[in-house]
Order: C-alpha cells, then structure tokens, then sequence
C-alpha cells in the first residue's frame, strides 16, 4: 500500500471505468442483507451516509504538497468531545513511525480526538527523524484544532524511505482545522485526503436502534496494493456515536478486523503502515453498550457489516483490478482452517491469472487449497464457479464452457469450496492479476 505516484497515470486511464466501480462499491453498500451472517433487520444502510454522519464528527482534507498531482494529501476526522477509541496495526516487523506516535496517544487514556492522516509519502524507514516528523504533525494538529497533545493519532501512506517535506505538512496543517465540516463535503475531502493508487473512494455508514436511540456506524478507507492479511493491510477509520467504551471497541474492532480485513488479499503484501482506528462519541445518548446489553449483537454486527464492505471496496479496488473474487470454503474442520485454505485460493497468483483471463481452470483452485497446509481429503472436493459445478468428489464434472466463459467476464467471480470434513466455513476476497497490476508497481516511483 505504500505507493502514491502511478495513481495518477493508472487514474487517467481509468477514467472511464471509474464511474462503473464506485457505482459497484456503492451496490455492495446498499444491501446490508447481503453481507454473511448480518440479520438484514439489525441496521439499515444510510446511503448518503459517511463518517461524519455519527453525531460529534468533522472531516476534510486539502492539497499540502506531498502529492505531485494537486490531489488532496492531508486530512483529518475531529471529534467535539473524547471519543472512546480502539486501534489494531499492522504485524509488519518494520512499521512506519505514525504507529509509534498513535499507539501513544490511545495509551494515554483510550480517547482521541482527532485522527490526522497524510497519503503520500509513508514515512517508515526513516529513522529518528522520522519518528520526529511524527510527533511534530501530532502537536501542531494538537494545537491547530485545540485539542490535547494525547488524544491525536497519525496515520501516514505512501513512498517508503523518503523524508516527509515537513514545511509543506506544517502549512497544510495549520489550515486545515478550518476545512473541517460536518457534513458530506468534508467526508469527501477526507476520503479524497487518504487515497493513494486507489481508484474508488470507500465509505459506508449504516444506522441501528440501539438502548431505544438512533446509532450510527461508518467507516472509511483506503487500500489498493500491498494488501494482504493479517492486520493490517489498509487504513481504515470507523466512526460511530454509540456510548461504548474503549475496551470493548477495541474487541470487537479486533472481531470485525479477523472476520474481514483480515480476509482479503491484492498481491500478498503487508504494508508497514497501515492501521484500522476506531471512534466513538457516545453523542447518540443513552446506557453504555456492553457484550451484556441486549442490543449489543445488533451494534456488533454493524460495526461488522461497516468493516466487511470496507474490506471488499479494498479487494475489488485492486491495483489493476477487474473483478472482485469471492471465496466460500464449507465443510472444513474447523473455521480456521477454513479461512486458511480461502485465503490461499484468493491470494494464489494462478487463480487470479485465470480469473483474469476468465479461464475455467479449477485445477488452479484445487492445487491451492491443497497446498494451504490445511486438513483436506483430496477425494471429497466439490468446486464450483459460481453456479457451475466443475468439480464433485474431486473428480471433474462436464459442464457448459461457453456458461463459464460467461459467468467469469462479469465483475464478480465467486469460487466455492466444500470439503465435506465438517462444519468450518469462511470467506475471503480478492482481486484479479492483470498487466495493469505490473504496469503500477513497476513504475510507481518513477
């Protein structure tokens, strides 16, 4: 994920296609029945929602001069009071110095403020001067907004190995409190703010009853390439004015993060950068929401929801992308082994070559669900490509190329899996690999 340079080149030629995919993000958002395991009743789908939909928020987002392009590269969310906050990181041994400094800041107490967030350039592998770099950004936002030094986190993406142009954060800095707004201009900004080789802005905001008041959930997010899990292949920011507190956001952040962020791979790369944070005004009113209360699976399965189509906008937005891959694996041991043998289908260079070359070839599906390291009986394997059976008991099935050829040109592939062992199940999602893909990171820098 830590790219920035090719998005304009590989934007300009995608121009035309840009309209069809966020108009494809936006489908996936607007039915909340459609996401695994969500009772369709929980929440509905704010569709002009954002994350400054949640009572208590302001975002924006302004060109500071990181970018070469004019594009938008600093932006920050604000909350008016301390927001109860949660974060998980990458588990990249090298992480870039705005994780140090955020870590911090959630130590202090578990509340923020404000989420300040530049695209890029990454700062990791910068050293001392870096992790400086990180500091001063927290501080002169501390002071800009006026709010405390401890309750600001910073998020950085972008170039890896090359000094922040700090005069040019400072400035931006100090004008950008005033760019802030409550509404769907400023959620724009930001979400403009974060982007780098993406292509999609993503963003999602649902609404619950919960405690007999109107809660609401959203998110935001970014991530193209270097995508793959476990925590963190992205930045991600969830919003919400339910009254939660800090720990158990931070477990259910944990939960939702295993059961989607953590489920989708582009390339098999993990960023140093990257992070999902999560905050919470509790402006919504009412008593705090605990695993106790009654009203908790409907909070939880919508901070889930927020999270999953986040993750999918991530997959579908890959670099190059064409089409959205969607694994089911069924009939697994266990759900771990489940999610394992998915995520290798997905993330397998030679499924998603044929995937792009809308190749029917379930001999690439088998192979990687064999390798995966997972229980599997290789005799009892059924595969299908959507609704075309390929494969039953491992051994194949005739079926109509010309469907097949069909059904793999469309934007979403679906391979399913039941290995007939027991009652483990997941899903995982992915992209395409297309020369486009190449294209960008072989010449990102340049």
């Amino acid at each position: 994920m830590a790219h920035e340079q090719a998005a304009a080149q590989a934007g300009d030629q995608a121009a035309a296609g840009l309209a069809a995919a966020e108009a494809a993000s936006a489908a996936s958002a607007s039915s909340a029945s459609s996401a695994q395991g969500h009772p369709a009743a929980a929440f509905t789908v704010v569709e002009d929602g954002s994350v400054t939909t949640p009572a208590g928020f302001r975002a924006g987002g302004l060109h500071c001069g990181l970018k070469k392009t004019d594009r938008h590269d600093l932006g920050a969310i604000l909350c008016e009071v301390p927001a109860a906050a949660a974060a998980v990181y990458t588990t990249n041994k090298v992480q870039a110095a705005p994780l140090q400094a955020t870590r911090e800041s959630l130590a202090a107490g578990g509340r923020l403020r404000a989420m300040l967030v530049n695209s890029g350039n990454a700062n990791a592998c910068t050293g001392k001067q870096g992790l400086a770099d990180a500091y001063e950004m927290r501080a002169a936002f501390a002071a800009a907004a006026g709010v405390p030094l401890e309750q600001v986190a910073v998020a950085s993406t972008g170039v890896i190995g090359e000094a922040l142009k700090m005069d040019r954060v400072r400035s931006g800095i100090a004008q950008l409190p005033a760019r802030l707004k409550a509404g769907a201009e400023g959620a724009d900004d930001f979400c403009q703010a974060i982007l780098t080789t993406d292509l999609v802005k993503k963003s999602v905001c649902v609404s619950l009853q919960a405690g007999g008041r109107t809660v609401h959930v959203a998110g935001a997010a970014k991530g193209s390439g270097m995508i793959h899990p476990n925590m963190a292949t992205m930045l991600g920011f969830v919003t919400t004015d339910a009254p939660v507190g800090s720990e158990a956001l931070h477990a259910l952040l944990r939960r939702a993060t295993d059961r989607t962020f953590n489920m989708i791979t582009v390339d098999g790369d993990t960023s140093t950068n990257d992070m999902l944070v999560a905050m919470a005004s509790g402006l919504a009113g009412g008593e705090e929401l605990t695993p106790a209360h009654p009203d908790w699976s409907a909070f939880a399965s919508a901070v889930i929801y927020v999270c999953e189509v986040l993750a999918k906008a991530i997959a579908r937005d890959g670099e190059g992308a064409t089409k959205l891959i969607e694994v089911r694996v069924s009939g697994a041991e266990s759900d771990a082994s489940a999610a394992a043998i998915a995520k290798t289908i997905v993330g397998s260079s030679l499924v998603k070559s044929a995937v792009f070359g809308t190749d029917a070839n379930w001999g690439r599906i088998i192979a990687a669900a064999g390798r995966a390291g997972e229980p599997l009986d290789p005799d009892t394997v059924d595969i299908a490509l959507g609704p075309i059976l390929t494969l039953r008991d491992s051994q194949p099935v005739a079926f109509d190329e010309d469907a097949a050829l069909a059904y793999l040109k469309g934007d979403t592939v679906e391979i399913i899996v039941d290995l007939k062992l027991g009652g483990g199940q997941a899903t995982a999602w992915g992209c395409d690999l297309t020369y486009d893909y190449v294209r960008i990171n072989a010449a990102y820098r340049t």
